[in-house]
């Protein structure tokens, strides 16, 4: 078992700076399968089924990514991390990507010396209470237990609203998802607080959902997003453009089931065409082969799919698209343009 080993800001931002000198997409050609940093198990999200074969939303980019650089979704070793160890572990080189519910924060931007590639969900902070506990608001926690992982914005957000709305609580802290919940429904919590998206997803592997309430108070923005070091901008931009592949996919009516008969008969749609390889330079551009994108939506689909596949409305975790809808739905979610 690996022993977890917490560093401060100075410490990873120097690993970072070691481990960036080499180029990635080179170290991944050469492994022939890319190390990608999860979650410990968050169902919807990141989680193996029961056959130990990780499924998910960030599993899904994780697969894109592999798609699109060796030719092969399945090509990724994964490695959990919790709210601790997960940037150790991507300054140190330990993974190459980081695609695990993690908000794009200035510090962890500038300070640790990581790069946002894009964000894949819109989220904000919530409570998770038993239905029993009989409370409606946030602000009648007052002297409650609160389960909150450790070294999360999770932590700071708290603190800052309790604060503010002058009432007190007792963290009881956590380092997983996992143990969050055992914690929880064994009652040495009264409240359990995460981004509103994973406290669904937690409910929704409870025994009895129904027994507890997600209440109506976001107190934060939590833009969720994969991650890379600085200092490797062309791992950076592989990274950022298969992400943003998947959103134009979606945008185009581009998809897992139609991406290669599309490849196949271009059309007169010269921004689809680009983005398939049947035209332009895009690919060499990356260092990668024509049809990268075609391969990365084939993977798992386009952004939409990867969503309705495993969070949307018809999953046992049922969060609807609101934010997370295209730009052109009302949404937040927006690519550049293929060009």
């Amino acid at each position: 078992m690996k022993k977890t080993v917490f560093f401060g800001a100075l410490t990873v931002a120097g690993l970072v700076a070691g481990a960036a000198s080499a180029a990635t997409l080179d170290d991944v050609k050469a492994r022939g399968s890319l190390n990608c940093g999860v979650t410990t198990g968050l169902v919807g999200f990141a989680a193996p089924d029961a056959d130990g074969n990780w499924q998910g939303f960030d599993v899904g980019v994780c697969r894109a990514v592999a798609a699109a650089v060796l030719g092969d979704p399945d090509a990724v070793e994964f490695v959990p991390t919790t709210g601790q160890t997960r940037f150790t572990a991507l300054a140190s080189g330990e993974i190459d990507l980081l695609a695990r519910n993690t908000t794009w924060t200035m510090s962890r931007d500038v300070d640790l010396k990581f790069e946002f590639v894009g964000v894949n969900y819109y989220d904000g902070q919530g409570f998770l209470v038993p239905k029993a506990l009989g409370v409606t608001s946030a602000t009648e926690l007052d002297g409650a237990t609160v389960c909150i992982q450790t070294g999360t914005t999770t932590e700071l957000n708290l603190a800052d609203y309790f604060r503010t709305n002058g009432i007190s609580y007792e963290p009881v802290p956590i380092e997983t998802n996992a143990e969050g919940q055992q914690q929880y429904l064994a009652g040495a919590c009264d409240v359990y607080t995460t981004d509103a998206s994973g406290l669904a997803a937690t409910r929704a592997t409870f025994e009895n959902p129904g027994d507890h309430v997600l209440l109506p108070e976001i107190i934060s923005k939590e833009p969720l997003g994969p991650l890379v070091r600085h200092g490797d901008n062309e791992w950076g931009d592989i990274a950022r453009w298969t992400l943003n592949a998947l959103i134009t996919a979606e945008e185009l009516g581009v998809t897992a089931a139609n991406a290669a008969e599309l490849s196949m008969e271009p059309g007169n749609n010269p921004e689809i065409n680009r983005l398939l390889g049947t035209e332009g330079e895009l690919g060499a551009m990356l260092g990668l082969e024509a049809d990268w994108a075609k391969k990365a939506i084939m993977a798992g689909g386009n952004y939409g799919e990867l969503f309705e596949n495993n969070i949307g409305e018809n999953t046992a975790i049922a969060l609807a698209r609101g934010l997370n809808a295209q730009w052109t739905d009302g949404g937040l979610i927006y690519s550049p343009p293929f060009r």
